[in-house]
């Protein structure tokens, strides 16, 4: 008897028509635990969704995930609204995710969490990076909807409290999901103005009203700018993600016109103050420079200014009557160290000089030749030498030694036996 086989694609195929068309499972929210967490390069995450006793696997679309407000993680729980199928393949039922709530979370709040702790780590709310808020304004732009009541707030309080600025509004939507690509364009579009401060913000709302002021772009774009940036972003108790990375927040929008400018009546009061303080100064310098004036005036050199040259000709008299009294005795000196000279019998008989210097050189001549060795030759002496140093010694001589013999007349050459 012939037996019917199915294959294993049949039997796979055959139980995920069952699950398709099983109503209870093609639209269930289940609750779990992710784990094994992983996003593959095409954009698709593969997961498991656990609990204290059991497991299934999961997986969500690339394009189920960009209604997604936060970035899933192992050890999250969740509640999934999907379908359940079998991947034919390997023969596993999966459950097909088209949906993912953080069970007892809102989306929003974990997509909060999430960029906040990410601009964080990266930096962006540092006070280091904080620029601060100008005290004396000349021109403010607002980032917000140009109806409204913040706009009319912060218009109203900046007229209230100092009516010398200007204020140029920059309308955008605050709410929906084209706000936040509108906002980073006026933020940038700001820019192109001198203002000394900008203040980026809306009324209050529910958390998805406000959400704009939480988007990434919007974040990056309020760190990067250049002008000073104050975040009002909704009520007191509400704080949102450009509240971190702004220069300054305000719990309001009409606290954001009380940071951005100062109170006329305190700048007026201040600029009394400092007038008077400077006047005080002004009159305590003319004060001790009028009481210095008069000391140096009540001094003598200036009831008799003639004494100040009448000292200096007296000391001019002094010094003139010492230069003639030295030179007087430099010429009496000289004058008497000539006469001495002029009185010598050198100089009334020069001849008499001359005559004792010849006597005296004739006298060294003579003394000369009787200490010439040449006239002791010539007397019968003879001189002896070895290489034309003079024998003085027998003992300078030994056997075998040349000997030159100088005479009168001529020099013989003998050798020592």
């Amino acid at each position: 008897m012939e037996i019917e086989c199915l294959t294993v694609s049949q039997i796979n195929a055959y139980i995920n028509r069952k699950l398709k068309f099983d109503n209870n499972l093609k639209n269930v929210y289940v609750k779990g635990e992710i784990s094994n967490f992983k996003t593959y390069p095409s954009g698709h995450s593969y997961f498991t969704l656990k609990d204290e006793k059991s497991q299934i696997p999961a997986v969500m679309f690339k394009g189920r995930k960009y209604g997604l407000k936060f970035q899933p993680e192992n050890g999250m729980k969740v509640i999934i609204k999907g379908k359940i199928e079998v991947y034919e393949r390997d023969g596993k039922y999966q459950l097909y995710a088209s949906t993912m709530t953080e069970d007892g979370i809102g989306n929003l709040h974990i997509a909060f969490e999430q960029l906040k702790k990410k601009l964080e780590k990266e930096g962006l709310f540092a006070d280091a990076h904080k620029k601060p808020i100008p005290k004396y304004p000349q021109r403010i732009g607002v980032v917000t909807a140009q109806t409204g009541a913040a706009i009319r707030d912060i218009i109203t309080t900046i007229r209230r409290r100092y009516p010398y600025c200007e204020v140029l509004v920059f309308s955008t939507l605050v709410q929906g999901d084209m706000a936040a690509g509108q906002i980073v364009r006026q933020i940038k579009h700001a820019q192109e103005y001198d203002l000394d401060t900008l203040i980026v913000g809306r009324g209050g709302g529910s958390i998805e009203d406000l959400w704009p002021f939480n988007e990434e772009i919007v974040a990056r774009e309020i760190y990067a700018c250049e002008i000073p940036v104050i975040s009002a972003v909704g009520h007191e108790i509400d704080y949102t993600i450009s509240d971190f990375v702004a220069d300054k927040r305000a719990a309001t929008p009409t606290a954001a016109a009380e940071i951005a400018v100062p109170e006329i009546k305190e700048v007026q009061y201040k600029v009394t103050q400092l007038s008077q303080r400077i006047n005080k100064s002004i009159n305590d310098k003319l004060t001790l420079n009028r009481a210095k004036v008069e000391n140096i005036s009540q001094k003598q050199i200036f009831k008799n200014p003639e004494s100040i040259y009448q000292i200096k000709e007296m000391h001019l008299d002094s010094l003139i009557n010492k230069l003639n009294f030295t030179s007087s005795n430099i010429i009496s000196e000289n004058r008497n160290k000539l006469l001495k000279l002029e009185s010598r019998s050198v100089l009334r008989n020069p001849e008499e000089v001359t005559k004792a210097k010849k006597e005296t050189f004739l006298r060294n001549v003579e003394k000369l030749k009787i200490l010439n060795p040449l006239l002791t030759l010539k007397r019968g002496y003879s001189i002896a030498k070895i290489d034309d140093k003079v024998v003085s010694s027998v003992k300078d001589v030994k056997s075998g030694d040349e000997l030159d013999i100088e005479f009168d007349d001529g020099t013989i050459n003998t050798r020592v036996i």
